[in-house]
């Protein structure tokens, strides 16, 4: 057996287009890894306007006349955004300013210019809202952001303050459950606050602004869902528990001040792997798989390989075995070319930091080092590709097609996605047995709540483990009895 093995191995190593294909793969991957250091920004930019933006906007203004009834609305929104851009560009890129301009300064900037050039002109409120933004411009100025915190902070006490009040003098039970969310609303945004104040997080748009405002965003889904868990959908729960998740994900993010989603270091890339390389780890196993035994009947080389000692299960087994041996050799060696050219790219600092997931479980999150993780997500993720290597050879067997075996496989594999999209959207309880709703363990992983109800990682096992049987028996059968006379 091992003899046949050896044999078949060599065979592959021989071909040169697993050279040219593993060397396809070394491009793509040097590739993709340039785009996310050069290109990939975990961050978004705001928007900032150049001088010939400016320069545009000052010409359309010229063209207006505030007093005729059909520029005014125009040049009032022209003007705004005028003034606005004007303000930002005092201040540095990404910068806390240019946040509290946009959400805060930008509004009265209008307003002072609607009192100011409106069809209802009132010079004196445009002289008052003048004066506010020059203060909060002042506080811009020196730094002052926690006087926008504190702001913050004010409104959401004055919020909550008055939706208990509103809550204690009504009766009305489906007003008062609606108040209800709105105090946790509330409650979440006084806490955000705080932690902005406490913690000392200057508005802008790095990891923690987004941290901060993913936990507000996902805690209000949070409470929100949990007013009716008794009665929530399958669909409703898969939704609560992803928010439960991002909240407890951020908060962690919060609380230890690292960077866990950021995506464009080595180990944001290895988070990833399965997710960016599987296509091309499918499509070389299933080139070997769908070959290895049609191609022994189209050169005619199986007759010198029966007549040797070996039954022909034995010899059919042997090129399983050896796809088995591809499918491991192809994962591994994939891995070690990114590793290489991502250490190359980013160096290796980045993979002390642990990947962070919410066990639901435990309830409590759960720190796991990244090659751990790595090895989870393969492990999970091998029966798709154990799946798609086992039917090409099967095809391959049973057909003598090495075009067919390939092109189904793969097809099967890029149509998976709409199977189990068609499942879940419209309930289509039968396809819960299929073989593409079960190939993915990851689903399971954690204690999450897996693609439809009453699917557990035992019955997906054993769904896969019997595809693999009847595709295996299939092969071995049609093999065995395969007339080689006319060859």
């Amino acid at each position: 057996m091992i003899s046949l093995i050896k044999n078949e191995l060599t065979k592959i190593f021989k071909k040169k287009t697993i050279y040219i294909t593993f060397l396809v793969v070394l491009a793509f991957i040097i590739f993709s890894n340039c785009m996310t250091k050069y290109v990939t920004n975990s961050y978004s930019s705001y928007y900032r306007y150049s001088e010939e933006t400016i320069k545009s906007m000052e010409s359309t203004l010229e063209t207006l006349d505030p007093n005729k009834a059909s520029d005014n609305t125009m040049y009032i929104g022209i003007k705004s955004e005028l003034d606005t851009a004007k303000l930002t560009n005092k201040y540095p890129e990404n910068s806390w300013q240019i946040q509290i301009i946009y959400n805060k300064i930008s509004p009265l900037i209008n307003e002072k210019n609607t009192y100011e050039y409106g069809v209802n002109k009132d010079e004196t409120k445009a002289q008052e809202m003048q004066a506010q933004i020059d203060e909060l411009q002042q506080k811009l100025d020196n730094d002052d952001w926690r006087y926008f915190a504190n702001e913050d902070l004010e409104t959401a006490n004055e919020t909550l303050s008055n939706l208990k009040e509103q809550r204690n003098n009504t009766e009305d039970k489906q007003l008062i459950k609606d108040l209800e969310i709105q105090i946790k609303q509330a409650e979440i945004s006084k806490e955000v606050a705080e932690y902005r104040i406490n913690q000392e997080i200057k508005y802008g748009n790095d990891y923690l602004n987004q941290a901060l405002e993913a936990y507000q965003s996902y805690s209000i889904t949070v409470a929100e869902l949990e007013q009716n868990l008794d009665s929530l959908t399958y669909n409703e729960k898969q939704q609560y528990n992803q928010s439960l998740k991002y909240v407890e994900e951020n908060r962690y993010i919060l609380e230890n001040k690292v960077d866990i989603n950021k995506s464009d270091d080595l180990r944001g890339i290895l988070e990833n792997f399965m997710n960016q390389y599987s296509l091309f780890i499918i499509v070389i196993v299933v080139m070997i798989a769908g070959t290895i035994v049609s191609e022994e009947f189209n050169k005619g080389t199986i007759k010198l390989l029966l007549i040797k000692p070996y039954s022909r299960k034995k010899i059919l087994l042997a090129k399983f075995l050896t796809t088995l041996i591809i499918i491991v050799f192809t994962i591994v060696t994939i891995l070690v070319m990114q590793l290489i050219v991502g250490g190359i790219m980013f160096g290796f600092d980045s993979l002390s930091i642990p990947i962070v997931e919410y066990n639901f479980n435990t309830n409590a999150i759960q720190e796991i080092n990244v090659f751990a993780y790595l090895g989870l997500q393969i492990l999970t993720q091998l029966p798709i590709i154990i799946l798609l290597g086992t039917l090409a050879f099967a095809l391959s067997t049973i057909f003598n097609n090495s075009a067919l075996a390939i092109t189904i496989s793969l097809l099967g594999f890029m149509s998976a996605s709409i199977i189990n999209q068609i499942a879940i959207t419209f309930n289509v309880q039968i396809l819960k047995y299929f073989v593409t709703m079960n190939w993915d363990l990851s689903q399971y992983l954690f204690g999450a709540l897996p693609m439809m109800p009453n699917m557990t990682m035992l019955s997906s096992i054993v769904i896969c483990i019997i595809y693999f049987l009847i595709m295996m028996i299939v092969a071995f059968i049609v093999f065995k009895k395969k007339n080689i006379k006319n060859i």
